[in-house]
């Protein structure tokens, strides 16, 4: 190659023009660019040859400015035209004839570039360019053309991903939609860790980024992980740094279909006939419904009278939902679904539309209700002596919260006769199921809410009036059951095995109280379903179903359908086999549901404990996890929380000590506590 040839390379694929200035060894050539720069290159290297002429680097600008007049790419679209009936190759100076009518090498060298840029007319054949047919150039705009609008959407995406992160509000349109879908999806997948016990390391690998989530977070710099995509979502204001992945990534559904919605404002506006047309007529009872204040579904009341033959009779009224719909109708299959309300700090998802929920299939005082009411004759040990269950119309007189009736029972309040009466019959009641075998296991339990940020920490209190609504409720499943069997009708049945318990002189050996309670607790088998009675030995019963929360629990409402129906004398609307069939759906639903509300409830207690690193808490070691490795399960009595501590020192259970935490993190499910001595405590006090 003579000395002075300008010829073009690529440096990172960057076009430049140099020019030869001598051999580098046998095959080689040492060319300078226009800044003066040597490179040494191979002939392959070399992708175009000026000809006709030499220069000197000093004069590569020049050249350049001498093509810019030929470098319109839209010249190629008329070339094609004229070239591609035919298919004939051209080479660039064929086509600086064509286009241009000179063969100079300015001309020539700018339809080179012209055409190795060319994605759309023309493709490359050795040193010439062969015409794509018509079909290949119209497949080839409409790809240009959905890579244009690609790239407008993600630049659009970038702009209001930028006025978010500026505070500011953002309406995302329906592809951005999906692209923050795409990242809650892989976000939510942080949730696994505390599921599986997998590590954030382990679990991104595990769980590799869709496309659209990796092209996401590289194009914003994020790092490709559920953390990073998590912390992204928080900043755009699209989650709370305390957003529930634990519901995220469960199958619970939060919102109601619009679907649904509409039937339950049909149903409100356009009430159906009633099936249950002799009801019986109650309303002339005081009717006493008893919740915490904040309860917005009331499915149970009770009342008390005296029977002209001196005979008390004790009323157990329930909710009548299923006034308001059927079998595998819309309302029916959608609460079928979602298996029970669920109830988190952060508030309620409940089963049905709180339209109806909370309105016509509540029990609202003042109001005439629709019930399922269960009249009981107990004997003077508590046992069951006599029963009733009809469909029925009541009145509730008074709604009144727990603490309402503690203080009726405390101040013994002769206008209301009924409330000593029902609460003297729960605890006979009480007395006789422990006398039949109930197993009483009393453990502190945290009632944890969550509003406006601020995290709140009760004891559920097992006060006398929250004993006498499980005792009425627990009655009631017993009636219930206790029909079902007679009748031989499938039910929801539920049952709970006999416990091996420790033998008396080994629990002895325990500290009595919290201790014992729990030794006690982890003997207990876990409760069972069944369309046949069971007996329930944790309740001391021979036969028992839940019938007192249908608003609440979807097996309730099951065992609604099932008592109607055979009350009114028609065909029960589950069969034994389908009543099976539906019962082994819910019972996963509502594991689930409980699965993630334990889980929540844990994330804000530790979030809780977080909050209050300097706090001082008096715990009590309940037993050991792992003896061996000093991990012991202690309970924070203030709290009702029981939590992990790994001990540097050998404690014995029931030991009272003093800790603070020393590390939380309830993302990661992750707390750490520290002894503390007397004398830290005491100037942590002062």
């Amino acid at each position: 190659m003579e000395k002075g040839t300008l010829v073009e390379f690529r440096v990172q694929g960057d076009r430049r023009l140099g020019i030869v200035e001598r051999p580098d060894g046998k095959t080689r050539w040492f060319v300078v660019d226009e800044r003066g720069q040597s490179h040494s290159l191979a002939p392959r290297q070399i992708t175009y040859t000026v000809t006709g002429q030499t220069y000197k680097p000093s004069e590569i600008a020049n050249f350049l400015e001498q093509i810019k007049p030929y470098l319109d790419p839209s010249s190629l679209e008329v070339a094609w035209e004229l070239l591609v009936e035919d298919g004939e190759i051209v080479t660039p100076d064929q086509m600086a004839n064509l286009l241009f009518s000179e063969s100079t090498a300015p001309p020539c060298y700018a339809a080179h570039c012209l055409l190795s840029d060319d994605k759309l007319y023309f493709k490359q054949k050795g040193d010439a360019y062969e015409p794509r047919t018509a079909a290949q150039v119209a497949e080839r705009q409409h790809q240009v053309e959905v890579e244009a609008l690609k790239a407008k959407g993600q630049q659009e995406f970038l702009t209001r991903v930028e006025q978010a992160l500026k505070g500011e509000a953002v309406e995302w349109g329906r592809h951005d939609r999906q692209r923050l879908e795409g990242l809650e999806k892989y976000a939510a997948l942080i949730a696994d860790t505390v599921r599986t016990g997998v590590n954030y390391d382990s679990l991104a690998r595990a769980y590799p980024p869709s496309a659209p989530v990796l092209e996401t977070m590289t194009m914003l710099g994020r790092p490709t992980t559920p953390q990073g995509a998590f912390q992204l979502l928080v900043d755009l204001g699209c989650w709370s740094p305390y957003e529930n992945l634990f519901l995220r990534r469960s199958s619970i559904p939060i919102q109601f279909p619009n679907k649904v919605l509409e039937v339950a404002q049909q149903r409100l506006d356009f009430p159906p006939i009633d099936s249950d047309t002799n009801r019986l007529d109650l309303t002339h009872l005081k009717v006493y419904t008893i919740d915490d204040e904040t309860t917005t579904e009331i499915d149970d009341g009770l009342s008390w009278e005296v029977l002209p033959d001196g005979r008390e009779r004790l009323w157990v009224h329930i909710a009548d939902p299923t006034r308001w719909l059927v079998p595998d109708d819309e309302l029916d299959l959608e609460a079928r679904k979602r298996g029970s309300t669920v109830y988190l700090p952060t508030g309620m998802i409940p089963m049905f539309p709180e339209v109806l929920a909370t309105g016509p299939m509540s029990l609202i005082q003042g109001r005439v209700c629709c019930a399922l009411s269960f009249g009981i004759i107990l004997g003077t040990s508590g046992g069951v002596e006599d029963y009733s269950i009809h469909t029925s119309s009541i009145k509730p007189t008074y709604r009144l919260t727990y603490e309402d009736v503690d203080e009726m029972l405390q101040l013994r309040v002769q206008a209301e006769p009924e409330i000593a009466a029902i609460a003297t019959w729960a605890q006979k009641r009480k007395a006789w199921r422990y006398a039949q075998g109930a197993i009483s296991i009393t453990m502190p339990e945290a009632m944890i809410k969550v509003k406006d940020d601020e995290i709140n920490i009760d004891i559920l209190d097992d006060s006398p009036s929250r004993q006498v609504v499980a005792e009425m409720m627990i009655v009631a499943g017993e009636v219930a059951a206790r029909y079902g069997k007679t009748h031989n009708i499938p039910l929801p049945f539920r049952g709970q095995p006999q416990p091996e318990l420790p033998p008396e002189e080994e629990l002895l050996l325990l500290p009595a109280g919290f201790v014992r309670a729990c030794a006690m607790r982890r003997c207990m088998p876990k409760s069972e379903m069944s369309i046949t009675p069971l007996r329930h030995a944790g309740l001391g019963l021979d036969t028992y179903t839940q019938a007192t929360s249908p608003i609440r629990r979807y097996s309730d409402l099951l065992t609604h359908f099932q008592l109607k129906a055979h009350l009114r004398g028609e065909v029960l609307p589950f069969s034994a086999d389908q009543l099976k069939e539906v019962m082994m759906t819910v019972t996963s639903i509502t594991q689930e549901v409980t699965m993630v509300e334990r889980q929540t409830n844990r994330y804000y207690a530790l979030e809780y404990l977080r909050r209050h690193p300097e706090e001082t808490w008096e715990v009590t070691v309940l037993m050991w996890l792992r003896e061996d490795s000093n991990l012991a399960l202690i309970l924070i009595e203030d709290l009702g929380l029981q939590l992990p501590m790994v001990f540097k020192r050998s404690v014995n259970l029931g030991e009272q000590i003093l800790v603070k935490v020393s590390h939380a993190d309830p993302q990661k499910d992750m707390i750490q506590f520290q002894e503390i001595v007397y004398q830290e405590a005491q100037t942590a006090a002062n």
